[in-house]
């Protein structure tokens, strides 16, 4: 084995060890606070209800870890011993270059996502199950997953082809092709989306609260944002966990509501929730979040561009025949470890826009303690952790904890 893959490798261990420590720092820190009731919980939530989230995030992280291990095995196992039999099998087959590639990756794809049904049945009906989270039959799993594969498949298919035929027509400057064709193609899944995909899983009709639709509005008014409809979506079929978020982009905006989050807050709390929603929109939080994305994949497919050049990634894994094909999934397997510090980085971007957003919610309504008692709600239902240690919450929450971001609002 030589140097450079004994390098990568140890690289590779190392990331997932010391992103297994940070879960075991996180677990040990919820199993010794975990009973502590926060006095801005104090008589909103009790012993009984503490110790069922200690206990869920804890099931939770256990299966997690197991996932983890049993999918890290596999990529070692796929990298090291398997891509070489794969790669030869696929180019043996003697098909044109784009042919090839569409059969190569779309067959991982299938691969991947059959191995990965036993975990998500667990997950739902075993975990989500238990603590009273999942509605949904398994008839409407077996659905939704079906139209999932036949949706990725179809959207992967373009973006491979299409990704494919600009590497073949412009083999110098594909990385700056292909980076603009993500960039187009991303923004136009924004506009499709609410009317094209999200309608084949999820029922959307006009929120029929006549008084929370005006109030809804005469809010979003104030900020000189157009949206186009405010709906409620059927969540409670797939699971009582609740939430509201704007989607689409430009003139297609919408405001969607979980039929979960309608029942179980007042008026006034759903107002501050979508106040802070729309905090995002008006801080141009997401457009801001898409140059960043995108100055980073640029860097990104443009050192893909250059490690791709030549066999050393096909010689450094002993892959006989130096494939395209091959050289990408070493290429993404380096770039998943090279990527982890950037993650931290994102988070603590996303965290400082959701505080931001908080401030513009308390601005927009003058009602920090709607925002407060939404947030103690949200925690409830959905058995949020109320004490993640600190560090872990530092790498792995795109969201402040909720202590943390209610303990700001008040000091607003």
């Amino acid at each position: 084995m030589n140097t450079y893959l004994v390098a990568v490798l140890a690289a590779y261990l190392l990331v997932a060890a010391f992103d297994y420590w940070l879960d075991y720092l996180n677990l040990s820190h919820l199993k010794r606070f975990g009973s502590v009731v926060p006095p801005e919980f104090e008589g909103r939530i009790d012993q009984g209800l503490l110790g069922r989230t200690r206990d869920y995030h804890i099931e939770h992280a256990r299966f997690d870890f197991v996932h983890s291990i049993f999918n890290n095995i596999i990529h070692l196992l796929f990298i090291l011993a398997l891509l070489d039999i794969y790669n030869s099998w696929t180019v043996s087959l003697g098909l044109p270059f784009i042919v090839t590639g569409l059969l190569f990756f779309l067959l991982l794809t299938f691969a991947e996502t059959v191995i990965s049904i036993p975990f998500s049945l667990y997950s739902t009906f075993k975990i989500e199950n238990k603590y009273g989270f999942n509605t949904m039959t398994f008839k409407l799993w077996l659905t939704d997953a079906v139209k999932s594969l036949l949706i990725s498949t179809v959207l992967m298919s373009l973006v491979i082809v299409t990704g494919l035929f600009i590497v073949q027509k412009s083999p110098d400057f594909w990385w700056l092709w292909i980076w603009c064709f993500f960039l187009v193609f991303g923004v136009f899944m924004m506009y499709i989306s609410p009317y094209v995909i999200e309608p084949l899983f999820h029922k959307f009709t006009p929120v029929e609260n006549e008084e929370l639709e005006s109030g809804i509005r005469r809010l979003i008014e104030k900020t000189g944002i157009k949206v186009s409809r405010v709906f409620k979506v059927d969540a409670s079929k797939r699971t009582t966990h609740t939430n509201a978020y704007f989607t689409g982009i430009g003139k297609v905006k919408r405001i969607v509501l979980y039929d979960t989050l309608i029942e179980k807050m007042e008026r006034d709390e759903i107002l501050a929730v979508l106040a802070h929603e729309t905090g995002h929109w008006k801080k141009k939080h997401l457009l801001k979040t898409i140059i960043v994305s995108e100055a980073v994949a640029l860097i990104a497919i443009y050192t893909a561009y250059r490690l791709l050049q030549g066999d050393l990634l096909a010689n450094m894994f002993y892959i006989e025949n130096s494939s395209f094909f091959a050289k990408v999934i070493i290429t993404g397997f380096i770039g998943s470890i090279v990527s982890f510090p950037l993650s931290p980085a994102f988070n603590y971007f996303s965290r400082r826009h959701e505080d931001e957003a908080d401030r513009f919610s308390h601005e927009l309504t003058g009602n920090k303690e709607s925002m407060i008692s939404a947030l103690v709600k949200l925690s409830k239902d959905n058995l949020s952790n109320l004490h993640p240690h600190p560090f872990y919450a530092f790498f792995h929450y795109s969201h402040p904890p909720a202590l943390e971001r209610i303990r700001k609002i008040k000091g607003l």
